[in-house]
């Protein structure tokens, strides 16, 4: 943010400014003022948000200024070269009451050792509910504490109103990177010579670029902010779901942005479907409608799902279809469920006419006419390595009913898949649809360090993907619909040779073990050969998931482990657990055999899994609008061309 200050804040800066990076008072705003949607803010036109402006008194700490809380700070808008009004007058609004609170917070890590916070004073305003229509740049501007001022540059951009596809499918491989594409497509596609006999179904897309992840105040994102940045255009805070984050104690009133799904709803009555292999409450599915500062209010997700944000006039989008995991927030707390206000999900879904699917059976025969919800297991969903190679392992998942039983008949990606898209074509007519599929389980997996499942997980994706081209392309909607395919964000993985595993489990010596690992010329060739009746060119997946010769992979973003780098047949992978009566985090004793490596951790001993990385994340693109998806970008303009392609943008308001 520009900030031009009086000499007692300019001080207050200057301290700030060499504070450390680990805490921040509130991360999007460095100054005393804070404006929220903060500088450099994009947006689509005629795209609904909130305002939030707060002022902040610290009391102590390196911040304090000795100033009383200012309760009577200005704030104004105009367009760059024309005069600025006043947010009330430029928007028509009535003048908002005024907020007052007060927030701790840690300077950095030696005042959270020394159980010093810093308090903080805030007098604040919120505007709810305002949209700019006209493209351009504006600036806003925040007065307080005698002259101090925080001024943000907004940019409104201007898109065609042209609507260029009927129909938008997201793919998102959660983590997914091109480093964990190029790993898949080795053990699930025979080579000779050097060259791939066939190829992955993203591979053969038309248009290939990258974006880059980074938060608003952070350069490592999580599912949450990062989905939100593809679905609003707006960048934000980790752990924040369509909001920019403040520093009052409801994780609700924070400043909310519109989604791509709510104004594709609210101007073309468009259709939604999400699906996802994760608990549907979870941050990549939540993103295309919930608002709220809190990834992990997830009966209240739910709810936001079904209803939208109470009381809140433009985030009431029905969503057509709704699969995935997490029954736990549907069933009654009578049978152990954890659910909004204590209701039965699966009751408030069905008097809104919708299906109640809860396994594979039902989901195949299901009407594509009406409306669905589709629960299938307690928490995330069974890999696709436990359903359909190791099977055993699919009583470790519960029944969707809350009896506690196990969920032996669960549907893969590609069902649920292509099932929305049936309910949404029938459902949408002329209006079209869009659709979010979530692989969540690469992410899942990765960040137990469970390569074998992440890679099993990336190649249902992209079977999935080969499949919905081929479904479309019957129904003669191909040539109608953009799909794109990427990830929220990545995880520190790569491939960097093979190991033995049976010369490994023989060493009783960890540096001898290490003789195990094959580099350069000595890794040979993939192992991971099909050796059933199906081909490569039929299959996306390897039917020999324990050859003798496996990958040397992973990175050092790590807990304590012991690495065998071999299949785990009993279930996921739990590679670290708290020990000797502590919250610190040592190897698991019981992870995999048991005669794998030692290796130490490098990230905080609380941590007890992977962590994601700084890496830019592929997007795949096909269909109407293809050439907007080329070359590096921001993740943002993920949002910015997708409403481009749907035409979404709004250069003059609504009749009134």
């Amino acid at each position: 943010m520009k900030c031009t200050c009086s000499i007692v804040a300019a001080a207050a800066l200057l301290l700030n400014a060499v504070s450390a990076q680990t805490f921040r008072r509130l991360g999007a705003c460095p100054t005393l003022g804070c404006v929220f949607p903060p500088d450099q803010a994009d947006f689509l036109a005629g795209q609904y948000f909130d305002i939030r402006l707060e002022v902040h008194q610290p009391v102590n700490g390196s911040e304090a200024i000795g100033l009383p809380l200012d309760e009577k700070f200005t704030f104004t808008i105009g367009k760059k070269g024309a005069a600025s009004k006043p947010v009330t007058e430029y928007f028509k609004l009535q003048e908002p009451k005024l907020e007052k609170w007060n927030f701790t917070w840690f300077e950095d890590l030696f005042a959270r050792d020394a159980k010093k916070p810093s308090l903080v004073n805030v007098a604040s305003k919120a505007y709810r509910r305002v949209a700019i229509y006209e493209p351009g740049e504006y600036t806003a501007t925040l007065t307080y504490n005698n002259g101090s001022s925080t001024e943000a540059t907004w940019t409104i951009r201007d898109l065609a109103e042209e609507r260029k596809a009927k129909n938008i499918i997201l793919f998102i491989g959660d983590g997914m990177t091109t480093n964990m594409i190029t790993a898949a497509r080795l053990i699930g596609h025979k080579s000779i010579n050097g060259k791939y006999q066939s190829l992955l179904a993203m591979d053969k897309f038309p248009v290939l670029g990258h974006q880059m992840t980074h938060s608003i105040d952070s350069f490592i994102t999580d599912s949450a902010n990062s989905a939100a940045a593809l679905n609003t255009g707006h960048k934000s805070t980790v752990n924040c779901l369509n909001v920019y984050a403040d520093s009052s104690i409801n994780p609700f009133d924070d400043p909310k942005v519109e989604t791509i799904a709510e104004i594709f709803h609210r101007l073309t009555g468009g259709h939604i479907g999400i699906v996802s292999t994760a608990y549907i409450a979870d941050a990549t599915p939540a993103a295309l409608v919930a608002h709220t500062r809190n990834r992990g209010a997830y009966e209240a997700i739910v709810d936001q799902l079904l209803n939208g944000v109470q009381n809140y006039t433009w985030t009431d989008v029905p969503i057509d279809v709704i699969f995935g995991g997490g029954a736990e927030q549907f069933y009654p707390p009578s049978l152990g469920g954890k659910t909004y206000q204590n209701k039965n999900y699966y009751d408030e879904f069905a008097k809104q006419k919708y299906q109640i699917i809860q396994n594979r059976t039902s989901l195949l025969s299901a009407k594509n006419s009406e409306k669905a919800l589709g629960i299938f297991t307690v928490s995330n969903m069974a890999k696709w390595l436990d359903r359909n190679v190791y099977r055993q392992n699919l009583n470790q998942s519960l029944s969707p009913a809350g009896d506690k039983k196990p969920a032996l008949d669960q549907p893969g990606l590609k069902e649920m898949t292509l099932k929305a898209i049936d309910i949404l074509q029938e459902r949408s007519g002329d209006k079209g649809y869009f659709l979010l599929s979530e692989a969540a389980s690469i992410d899942k997996m990765m960040h137990v360090l469970d390569y074998d499942r992440a890679l099993g997980e990336l190649l249902e994706l992209d079977d999935t993907i080969k499949a919905t081209i081929a479904h479309l392309n019957s129904t003669n909607c191909l040539k109608e619909t953009l799909i794109l395919v990427t990830a929220d964000h990545g995880h520190g993985f790569d491939v960097m040779g093979s190991v033995d595993t049976h010369y490994l489990a023989a060493q009783n010596v960890d540096r001898k073990k290490r003789d195990a690992v094959g580099t350069y010329e000595q890794s040979g060739l993939s192992q991971y050969i099909n050796t059933g009746n199906l081909t490569y060119t039929d299959s996306n997946f390897p039917s020999n998931w324990s050859p003798r010769y496996t990958l040397f992979q992973g990175l050092m973003a790590d807990p304590d482990r012991r690495e065998d780098w071999s299949v785990h047949k009993d279930g996921p992978r739990l590679p670290a657990v708290a020990a000797n009566g502590t919250k610190d985090n040592y190897a698991n004793p019981r992870d995999g055999s048991g005669k794998g490596i030692l290796l130490n951790g490098t990230l905080p001993v609380g941590d007890d899994q992977g962590v994601h990385s700084l890496t830019d994340v592929p997007v795949f693109a096909m269909g109407p609008c293809q050439e907007l998806f080329g070359g590096v970008y921001n993740s943002i303009d993920i949002f910015y061309n997708m409403a481009e392609c749907f035409g979404l943008g709004r250069g003059t308001p609504p009749k009134q």
